[in-house]
């Protein structure tokens, strides 16, 4: 097996369109939540979300901007710049041995919404031509390729919330195995459409507002938690070997040592202890590393009075007493839930936290609830950290768990 570094990121999401900006604001413990200004605003119980401050038509053109739906765009765009940062890692490349790997939990919601809404609201049958094509959860990595000539394997993962994560893990076999030479990988989600929001409304499951601070409204691990947050955005990341990378003088953000993925095969919606512990100990046997070696964990932390509590007690199971000594962050509380893109953006800021030897904060945590007793980081980032192995959990509606094992480089 080989070595596999990330050697390119790219990133648009509610906390900054850039790398260094979205690490700052997760530093400094800054919410993205607000209060969502839209028409249908007034028929949600907590209008809600973390929106990303992006403009289709600065990076792509018309046809692009038409033909893509707001989740595609977003991906696009996110994978260009991960190939920017990552300079020269397609040159004198196999297009054959280079391939997308993307994530994604509802693909085009906002473009089928809208298709929909055409056909009862406005009782119009001019649907959108393109609403198939816009719709569709392998849209993004099929721009994403035919953008980069890359003619290598295009697959879209949707397991749900752990979509990104299964996507990197995928892409990180292929690498190591020596299948492919270099693949892009990650997620991206635009779930905030009026249909997408009130779906999971009644799935009881969204924050109730905070009206003294909507920033606030999503709480992991305290006491009063009473939800998530919807997030939309994206992140990529490039994948190659680590001697390939180094030989060409690449700049690292990291290394990816594993992925452990299970199936909690119980129940639809609620998690299973026994199936999220399965997952973490699965990334450490991929990794070739014992329950010791882990030096901080990015947590599942939706801020669900059921996943939150389940998280504690898998986190318990593999560490033992030695897991009260882990700095846990879940950063969700400032970026929202990105769903299919959430383990990709969290992958991001668990490898710069690594890179600034810093744990990232678990905002909000006003009362530690006795079922969630380990030490999450709370409200504000702790600095001199050195972390060398960081695991980064994905768990997901369905029970498909993913974790992904992230090691530092010198």
């Amino acid at each position: 097996m080989r070595r596999v570094a990330v050697s390119g990121i790219g990133a648009l999401c509610p906390l900054g369109n850039d790398v260094g900006t979205l690490f700052e604001n997760a530093r400094g413990g800054r919410s993205a939540v607000h209060r969502l200004d839209i028409p249908f605003a007034d028929r949600l119980a907590a209008a809600l979300g973390a929106t990303t401050d992006f403009d289709p038509s600065a990076h792509l053109d018309k046809l692009e901007s038409r033909m893509l739906d707001r989740y595609a765009q977003l991906a696009r765009v996110a994978a260009d710049r991960a190939v920017a940062d990552a300079s020269g890692a397609l040159g004198a490349l196999d297009p054959e041995r280079a391939g997308v790997f993307l994530g994604t939990g509802m693909g085009g919601t906002l473009s089928m919404d809208e298709g929909y809404r055409t056909l009862y609201e406005e009782a119009s049958d001019r649907i959108n031509p393109f609403t198939v094509l816009l719709g569709m959860h392998n849209a993004a990595a099929a721009w994403i390729g035919m953008a980069h000539a890359l003619r290598g394997p295009a697959l879209t993962y949707s397991s749900a919330c752990s979509s990104a994560a299964v996507a990197i893990g995928e892409a990180w076999a292929r690498v190591a195995r020596g299948e492919l030479d270099v693949a892009l990988a990650g997620g991206s989600e635009a779930p905030l459409s009026p249909g997408s929001l009130k779906a999971w409304e009644a799935l009881r499951t969204l924050a109730t507002l905070d009206p003294d601070d909507p920033a606030a409204s999503c709480r992991p691990f305290s006491r009063d938690r009473s939800g998530m947050v919807l997030g939309e955005g994206a992140a990529m990341l490039v994948l190659e070997p680590l001697e390939r990378a180094r030989a060409r003088g690449a700049p690292l953000h990291g290394e990816l040592l594993g992925c452990g993925l299970t199936n909690d095969a119980t129940h639809i919606t609620r998690p299973s202890v026994a199936g999220q512990a399965a997952a973490l100990m699965a990334a450490l046997e991929a990794a070739g590393l014992s329950p010791d070696r882990v030096d901080a964990i990015n947590a599942h932390g939706t801020g669900t009075p059921a996943n939150d509590a389940t998280e504690t007690a898998a986190v318990r199971a593999v560490f033992g007493e030695r897991a009260e000594r882990i700095p846990i962050s879940a950063t969700k509380a400032l970026h929202g839930h990105l769903l299919g893109a959430a383990g990709a953006l969290e992958c991001v800021l668990a490898l710069a936290a690594m890179r600034h030897a810093v744990a990232l904060p678990t905002m909000h945590l006003r009362e530690p609830d006795p079922d969630c007793d380990l030490d999450y980081v709370p409200n504000a980032a702790r600095e001199g950290v050195t972390a060398r192995v960081t695991l980064s959990s994905s768990f997901a509606f369905g029970g498909t768990n993913a974790v992904l094992a992230l090691g530092a480089l010198d």
